[in-house]
């Protein structure tokens, strides 16, 4: 079954072809970071609007570099949700007129399952059942994960995600939008000791996590620094060692729980080298397996859409020709 993938939950467009047997056919995507950077995040219209302009060409990208037309599509999927209202009935429309128009069924995709999932694109794919951590800008979720849509919560942020604490503290020390990235670069030149902020909710006896207080710390230190490269450095690399020694020890804690001996790491901040490594490191010790998404499609990506859609649709799972889109939608609901 080929499946073409559409993704458009926030501020990237993402399209790909899937095919069941031989994998990733083709691929295409389109960021709108250095439109949104000029206000300091991503703006909602302005984000529609541009998957409006960029959606339909990606898609003619995307079958011209498979050397396929519509003809060789068996089927649509697109992320129904969670994400930007706007921006969801973007993809929403135009997967749900073309599957009407090719005659071929269309199923939506969780946003947080597509990154579940993506480590499935991998060459080294892990079995179920794992533990899986998401973690990106709007999410940081343990789940145990028994099989495709048998999800049950372990924990989660009861505020700020991590991928959201990296972005606003690389904010506030000036390093622009979005500045995780930036952050966990400036970090590889601190020094260790300098600074040491808080490891919140490590001693309670549960997989949830907080991270607004340590991104105070981090303002607070700011505050009282001499603002120069060296100080952003330090902070940075403190501020990365407390969210990398946090998620660590609660996969742990999910894992002893479980009793599982792999885990999953999904979502744009599993792009974090430094996570990669301490995972790598914690997985060993205790005789299991860590499994990351290839680097390309941590973020937000097309790809991941349609491999978790190929998987419903070969389920026999569609939708009707409504058009549905969720702002909100707890994975929980999917089973």
């Amino acid at each position: 079954m080929r499946v073409l993938g559409i993704e458009t939950s926030c501020d990237e467009t993402g399209v790909a072809l899937y095919d069941s047997e031989r994998g990733l056919l083709a691929d295409a995507l389109y960021s709108q970071v250095a439109m949104h950077a000029e206000y300091g995040g991503v703006v909602p219209e302005l984000a529609s609007r541009d998957h409006v302009r960029k959606l339909v060409p990606l898609i003619r990208e995307v079958l011209a570099k498979a050397n396929l037309t519509s003809k060789d599509v068996d089927g649509i999927a697109y992320t129904e949700g969670p994400g930007l209202i706007g921006a969801l009935l973007v993809g929403a429309s135009v997967a749900r007129s073309l599957a009407f128009a090719w005659n071929v069924p269309a199923v939506g995709v969780h946003h947080m399952e597509g990154h579940l999932l993506a480590p499935m694109l991998a060459d080294d794919k892990p079995d179920y059942p794992y533990v899986a951590l998401l973690v990106s800008g709007g999410h940081t979720q343990l789940f145990d994960v028994q099989g495709l849509g048998q999800y049950q919560l372990l924990g989660e942020s009861l505020d700020d995600a991590a991928g959201e604490a990296f972005d606003k503290t690389a904010k506030l020390m000036g390093l622009g939008y979005p500045g995780g990235a930036v952050l966990a670069k400036k970090a590889e030149a601190g020094r260790a000791g300098v600074y040491t902020f808080p490891r919140p909710m490590i001693d309670r006896p549960n997989c949830d996590f907080s991270f607004s207080g340590l991104k105070t710390a981090a303002l607070l230190a700011w505050q009282d620094s001499d603002r120069s490269e060296q100080a952003i450095a330090d902070i940075a690399h403190a501020f990365q060692l407390a969210v990398v020694e946090t998620l660590v020890k609660k996969c742990q804690r999910a894992l002893k729980q479980t009793g599982r001996k792999r885990l999953v790491i999904a979502g744009g901040v599993s792009a974090n080298l430094e996570l990669r490594t301490q995972l790598d490191i914690m997985l060993k010790k205790r005789s299991g397996k860590a499994y990351f998404p290839p680097l390309k499609y941590c973020t937000d990506n097309g790809a991941m859409i349609a491999y978790a859609g190929c998987q419903r649709l070969l389920r026999g799972e569609q939708m009707d020709l409504g058009i549905s889109a969720r702002a909100r939608w707890p994975m929980v609901e999917l089973q």
